[in-house]
């Protein structure tokens, strides 16, 4: 009879990193989506560092993307041993925060970006860590279902801004609308963003969003 066991073991986990951790008076962590790589992710975050630090930890797992073997990109989990999948990277992003935070600007808040798969595990991390979030940004990306209204209101602390492009391959622009009652039934004060494009960055509305302007 087959017996499924589990071990503990030590990873080394890569980041990158736009800006002066020392020196930045706020950090944000920003998380890639399914089959993306940190380096090429946070080119979409390029010109946006002044004034912050802008961190990007990339996914434990990684695979290839074509049959050649020639492109590499990463994902945070798949439905295999998902749940100690989940709690290996909420592990894993309370760590790096920790090491951030060690060597930050005294009081400097860390803010949280995902991006599509990034979403999940942003919300995840939001709801299962120990790091204090001060703001959460969810970007074309799904809210877990496994969090009732009453997990949910965990967030109260960090105020959530939701955003979607109205020609998402993914998500029609009502599954904004499903998150945000979502959230808004659990307490949460957030805010929606419906813009024209597809599931992609904007980069005028994230350059706000990441000023909160």
């Amino acid at each position: 009879m087959m017996d499924e066991r589990f071990i503990r073991v030590q990873r080394t986990a890569r980041y990158h990193v736009l800006g002066s951790v020392e020196a930045a008076p706020e950090i944000w962590i920003v998380l890639h989506g399914y089959g993306q790589l940190a380096r090429y992710f946070l080119n979409n975050f390029d010109g946006l560092e002044n004034g912050r630090c802008i961190v990007a930890p990339e996914g434990l797992n990684r695979f290839y993307l074509d049959a050649e073997h020639a492109r590499v990109g990463a994902t945070w989990m798949t439905r295999e041993d998902r749940l100690n999948e989940i709690d290996d990277h909420v592990a894993y992003l309370d760590a790096l925060a920790k090491e951030i935070s060690r060597v930050a600007m005294p009081g400097a808040p860390v803010n949280v970006l995902g991006f599509s798969q990034g979403v999940a595990t942003a919300t995840r991390w939001a709801l299962k860590g120990s790091t204090p979030i001060a703001r959460l940004v969810l970007w074309s990306g799904s809210i877990p279902p496994e969090f009732d209204r009453e997990a949910l209101a965990r967030l109260k602390h960090a105020p959530v801004d939701l955003v979607l492009g109205d020609k998402d391959e993914f998500a029609r622009p009502e599954a904004l609308d499903i998150a945000v009652r979502r959230l808004e039934q659990a307490g949460i004060a957030c805010r929606k963003h419906l813009f024209n494009g597809a599931h992609r960055f904007e980069p005028v509305l994230l350059a706000r969003l990441l000023g909160r302007e």
